[in-house]
């Protein structure tokens, strides 16, 4: 029986007093107040029937993924397509967005934001993404499946199945930290599935996000 609803979790703040556009690079795991807003996220869901749990393969996402496992008593099944998408920029240390256009170095990278060319296409991160979205639904044992993953791969489904344009400014995301947004799939009445479509947003952690710092991908 496939899942009821989809909830796609985004990590919890990232220790990185440095200020790094970390992307994929290793090592990058949550500060102390990441482990709170994680925790947060997963008692908004207590008394759930979450069934399977799904995590990007990087720290970050293993660790927001922990309190899901011990509150709902599931193994983190790790799922390489619902990881941050690849870009350019990692590594670098200033803050991504209007400031790029100081670098001269790095314009040939910005030359078509909506596409974007400075990393991973966005039609790329949304085929991924609702391909591990759809398949995690199939395999389900009903209930409710959580994914942890990261900002832009969500918002990427987020504006699919909505019908929006994947282009749009990064500055602008509505996925804080620890947020979730819940999908269910359509149904006609002839009994058919349809396509996947939103059905809830919220943000737990929401009394943590003032004291938090969100910066790292782009």
């Amino acid at each position: 029986m496939p899942a009821d609803l989809i909830h796609l979790v985004r990590h919890g703040e990232v220790f990185n007093p440095d200020g790094i556009l970390y992307g994929r690079i290793p090592g990058y795991h949550l500060s102390e107040l990441g482990h709170k807003m994680a925790a947060s996220a997963a008692s908004s869901l207590a008394g759930r029937n979450v069934t399977a749990l799904y995590a990007s393969p990087l720290q970050r996402a293993q660790e927001s993924a922990a309190p899901w496992s011990a509150d709902f008593g599931l193994p983190i099944v790790t799922e390489d397509r619902i990881i941050e998408p690849w870009n350019k920029f990692e590594g670098k240390k200033f803050e991504f967005g209007p400031g790029v256009l100081l670098r001269p170095q790095v314009w040939p990278w910005v030359i078509n934001p909506t596409k974007p060319s400075w990393g991973e296409p966005f039609v790329s991160v949304e085929e991924r993404m609702l391909a591990a979205v759809a398949d995690a639904w199939q395999k389900a044992d009903g209930g409710e499946v959580v994914m942890v993953s990261h900002q832009m791969p969500i918002v990427m489904v987020a504006r699919s199945v909505k019908n929006m344009k994947l282009y749009h400014d990064p500055r602008k995301r509505r996925c804080n930290l620890s947020s979730i947004t819940t999908l269910r799939r359509s149904q006609g009445p002839d009994g058919a599935w349809g396509k996947f479509v939103e059905v809830n947003y919220q943000d737990p952690a929401k009394d943590l996000l003032a004291a938090s710092v969100d910066f790292g991908a782009v």
